[in-house]
């Protein structure tokens, strides 16, 4: 009697990492052990690029920096090559750019180290699934001239998961014509991420046209947006071209749009159908083809039903949503931008903040979001008697909440007899962990967003301290 046949082993699927650091390699392996993967690692871009070139990989892990090399150079020759090739890229350096160069160019996805182990491994199944179905790949035709970089957007700031999240997302839509919607508070950087969407798109050569429909009459906007004839009106003594002409073959940007008026939304929405609009006074028609980016404050969904905003548009215009949080979510970007603002402000005098000044930058709830974090910035670099920012040049409600001032004034001469002339910022970041830990009851994620930061950087402090937690 003939024994059964032993069923066919799963196929295994071949990662290729290209890192500089040996380790890295070994460290996927060890994440994917129990998966049906062969993990093999070159320290090298252009090696790796001939290893794919002798057998073709699964899955490839791409650092950003390899040495000397490039790795988003070592991604577009990946990707010129073999189109269909799912490439993640790493970075312990994650900028705005960085992210987005990798998403444009077609990255499958952009992770930070160090790695949070869960998500890590998820983001590795979802690829190596992608690649084995092979149904949800982007490809780059083969010889696709590739446009050049625009380098990076002024002001794009912001290391937190929200942010890179976003500037993944950006990287994607860059890629396409798809009209963009950007959701979130005043003075978050919606205008930011629109020119970050231009900057990185095909038609970055075209025009790019910014208008605010909240700041101009209604009287005027159809004026300004789809232009006018001689004599349309009182006053048009000659004929005007409208911002949807003047921005053909590039990009609009269309501030404020749930202040558009309902009679302009109907033109709007003919635009974004077939491109086609008449100017004011007009019967002529005519044709633009231009990508829209609108961006509101107001929850448009809850003006369709009260019918103060068009459903159709509202979905013509939702293609692609991107919401962007406040800054009070994100209080690990309160710094870095503050530091942002305060070179390009200040550059001549070389100012910094102080200890007590970054503490109130932090401890600030900022209602104005980015907007507010700049204009106190700039008023500290007029207000500023020395070279060291103080709260009270920021403004006067920085300097109210700053804990050093009133009846808490000891901290600071408290925290340095702890220190006993020994790590100073070391006892002050463990005091501020073990108050955290303490407010959360050990949780680690609780604990991570009462101190504005990851937990993947959270984790790294607790270690380092030798602090002890509770399951998450």
């Amino acid at each position: 009697m003939n024994p059964k046949p032993k069923p066919a082993a799963s196929p295994r699927q071949r990662v290729l990492v290209i890192d500089d650091e040996k380790d890295v390699a070994y460290s996927f392996q060890r994440v994917l052990a129990e998966e049906p993967v062969e993990v093999v690692g070159v320290t090298g871009g252009q090696e790796g690029l001939r290893q794919l070139r002798k057998k073709t990989a699964d899955l490839v892990l791409l650092d950003v920096r390899i040495g000397e090399e490039n790795g988003l150079e070592i991604l577009r020759e990946i990707r010129r090559e073999h189109p269909r090739q799912l490439v993640i890229v790493m970075t312990a350096h994650g900028t705005a750019q960085t992210a987005i160069e990798a998403m444009k160019h077609g990255a499958f996805d952009y992770l930070l180290k160090p790695f949070d182990v869960p998500e890590l491994l998820a983001v590795l199944r979802r690829a190596l699934q992608t690649a084995a179905s092979m149904e949800e790949l982007t490809a780059v035709a083969p010889g696709k001239k590739t446009m050049a970089d625009p380098g990076p957007v002024p002001g794009l700031i912001g290391t937190s998961g929200s942010m890179q999240r976003i500037y993944k997302l950006v990287g994607q839509v860059a890629r396409s014509d798809a009209t963009v919607l950007l959701i979130g508070e005043s003075g978050t950087g919606k205008e930011l991420i629109a020119r970050a969407i231009y900057a990185n798109s095909p038609r970055a050569a075209r025009p790019y046209v910014a208008i605010n429909c909240a700041a101009i009459p209604d009287t005027l906007l159809e004026s300004e947006l789809f232009g006018h004839e001689r004599g349309a009106f009182t006053g048009a003594l000659t004929q005007r071209i409208g911002k949807f002409e003047r921005a053909d073959g590039g990009t609009i940007f269309l501030d404020e749009i749930g202040d558009m008026p309902l009679a302009l939304q109907a033109k709007l929405l003919r635009i974004l159908q077939n491109g086609e609009f008449q100017r004011l006074g007009g019967d002529q028609t005519l044709r633009t083809k231009v990508r829209v980016i609108a961006a509101t404050n107001k929850d448009l969904a809850a003006m369709v039903k009260e019918k103060a905003f068009r459903e159709d548009l509202f979905y013509r215009l939702n293609v692609v949503m991107i919401q962007l949080p406040p800054l009070r979510e994100r209080a690990e970007d309160i710094l870095p931008l503050a530091e942002y603002f305060l070179q390009r402000e200040g550059r001549e005098r070389r100012l910094k903040f102080s200890a007590s000044a970054k503490k109130a930058l932090l401890a600030h709830g900022w209602p104005g979001n980015v907007r507010e974090l700049e204009n106190a910035v700039q008023r500290a670099v007029v207000c500023a008697t020395s070279d060291t920012i103080q709260p009270g040049d920021l403004s006067a409600e920085l300097a109210a909440t700053n804990p050093a001032s009133g009846a808490g004034g000891d901290w600071w001469d408290s925290l340095k007899a702890s220190a006993q002339g020994g790590d100073l910022l070391g006892v002050a970041e463990k005091m501020l962990l073990e108050k955290a830990l303490q407010e959360s009851a050990g949780n680690v994620k609780k604990a991570a967003e009462i101190l504005g930061i990851s937990r993947t950087a959270l984790r790294t402090r607790i270690l380092r301290h030798g602090l002890k937690t509770a399951t998450e």
